[in-house]
């Protein structure tokens, strides 16, 4: 698979993988169906992530909910007393991309594609004989990790919860919020989107999933958007060739796990207690 991911290799992987079932097994009739059931689901899902995952919607929702019992700030001032609001945005975070990237897309697997959820990369399949190429690719990354993480500027910006480095509790929460959030999007770009195109668009569905991974990657600084690219085309063939996500959400936690644990060392290191302090 190394070999294969060497960029005069390329064309000749997907024409492979093209080749291979289930690559152009619909009628022609059927895959313009299918093609317009999972994109007209993808715009959907992404528009709903877009504008309903940032935690002041989560806010608004709070105080609705306590105008219903007279006050409402009930919650937002429970939470905020608590120590817990901002983290609690997080977790709003991690759900709307639960719903968008998993719970919709799983619907319309289910009853309008009428296929099992477990067969769009959920299974873990032949991640194991592809390591090589997965290594491949986190290997460079993680050393610019560290590049980047003697700078003033990546310390401040992550981890992105204020409060991780308060105690073990906080970070271990953050950790499964965002370990969580990699795992949808997996399975939105590189399972659903992947698998469900294949049938009808063969090994071209790797670059169709490319254009809204890119896209998603707008407001990020120009060199990581531009990052995406290869990095979902790689993401992309790896997946169909081991009909697998795991791979991905490995990849993607290991990094996002260094960048935090590299900032956290740089500022005030692991937590010191299992429990926020009141």
């Amino acid at each position: 698979m190394i070999n294969a991911l060497h960029p005069k290799n390329i064309l000749t992987l997907l024409d492979q993988l093209d080749r291979e079932p289930p690559s152009h097994s619909l009628s022609r009739e059927a895959s313009l169906r299918r093609v317009m059931a999972v994109l007209a689901c993808v715009c959907v899902c992404l528009l709903l992530v877009h504008y309903v995952k940032y935690s002041r919607n989560f806010f608004e929702l709070l105080r609705w909910t306590g105008e219903l019992g007279g006050n409402p700030n009930t919650y937002i001032v429970a939470l905020r007393e608590a120590g817990f609001l901002e983290l609690a945005g997080y977790a709003w975070w991690s759900f709307i991309h639960l719903v968008g990237y998993v719970i919709i897309p799983a619907l319309v697997i289910r009853w309008i594609l009428r296929e099992r959820v477990a067969d769009m990369g959920w299974r873990w399949n032949d991640t194991a004989r592809h390591w090589r190429g997965y290594l491949l690719l986190t290997t460079p990354i993680l050393f610019f990790v560290y590049l980047v993480s003697l700078g003033d500027d990546f310390v401040n910006h992550y981890p992105f919860y204020g409060q991780a480095s308060r105690s073990w509790l906080d970070l271990l929460s953050w950790w499964a919020l965002y370990i969580g959030q990699f795992v949808f999007l997996e399975f939105f770009f590189r399972g659903f989107m992947l698998n469900a195109l294949r049938p009808a668009l063969g090994a071209n569905a790797i670059w169709i999933m490319c254009v809204p991974y890119l896209m998603i990657h707008f407001p990020k600084l120009w060199l990581e958007a531009t990052g995406a690219i290869l990095f979902g085309l790689f993401l992309g063939i790896l997946a169909l060739a081991s009909r697998s996500i795991w791979g991905g959400v490995m990849v993607h936690v290991t990094i996002a796990l260094a960048m935090d644990s590299a900032a956290l060392w740089r500022k005030s290191g692991l937590p010191e207690q299992w429990l926020p302090i009141p």
